[in-house]
This record gives C-alpha cells, structure tokens and sequence, in this order.
C-alpha cells in the first residue's frame, strides 16, 4: 500500500525550501542514497520555482505539492492555478524562457527530466499547471551496479 503526502503553501519564493526539504523527508523512507535525495530535491526546487515566477508571475496563489511512495517508486506532483502555458512544447525546450529580464536560465524543465525518471507537463492557459515526477529508488549502484 502507497504512502502519501499534500503540502499546499502561498506561492512566495521562500517555500520552495520548505517545499524539498518535506518532500525528501518523505522520500527519506524508502532509504534512498544522498544523490538520490539530492536530485528529487533539486527537481521539486525547480517545479515550485517554476510556479512561483511563472505561474503567479511573482503574484500570490497557491502552490500544491503532492507526493505519493510505493515501494521504491516516488511520485511528485507540483500543482499551480495560475496563468498556466500556452505553448508547452516550447516551454519545456532548454535555455527557453518568458522572463529572460529575470536571468532565467530556461533550464528548468530540463532540469527536472535531468534528474528525475518520468517528467510530465499538463498546463492550460488560465488554469494553471501540474508537473509530474517520478524517481526510482536504487536503480543505480548496489547489486544492480
């Protein structure tokens, strides 16, 4: 049976901390190594980011996120309801970004799929934006190395 987890927080640019360290304090159960814990917060660090500027355009709204962990499988869902993405092919495109007066990198989805198994986007303009994210615990190393 799936364990599971919701934080919903203000979209302001200091939660993101909050935000991975909840989310690798949940993951921690499933003893996964350092690096592992390092790039689900890394992700989660960009997807909350990513809602903050983006889908609030560093205005105030919620930000929900949502875990759930399955053995060695982590899901990570970070929900906006903000002004959502009208072209998401070219969102998700690296060193893309809308906000290049903010030095933004555009490296932020490609960050996500860096470092996490399974990425995916749904947006819609108006509505906002869910970013999915799936790691797998011991993939790498152990007796599988």
């Amino acid at each position: 049976m799936a364990n599971y987890m919701k934080l919903e927080i203000p979209s302001k640019s200091q939660n993101e901390a909050f935000a991975r360290i909840v989310v690798a304090a949940f993951a921690a159960q499933a003893d996964p190594t350092i690096d592992e814990i390092s790039d689900v917060k890394t992700a989660v660090s960009e997807a909350v980011t990513n809602a903050v500027i983006h889908g609030y355009e560093n205005g105030s709204g919620t930000i929900v996120v949502s875990a759930t962990l399955e053995g060695n499988r982590l899901e990570v869902t970070v929900t906006d309801f903000g002004v959502g993405i009208a072209d998401l092919e070219q969102a998700m495109m690296p060193l893309y970004t809308s906000k290049p007066e903010l030095d933004r990198s555009g490296m932020g989805f490609t960050i996500m799929q860096n470092f996490m198994d399974e990425v995916q986007v749904e947006s819609e303009p108006g509505k906002g934006t869910t970013v999915r994210m799936v790691k797998f615990f011991g993939r790498t190393g152990g007796a599988e190395a």
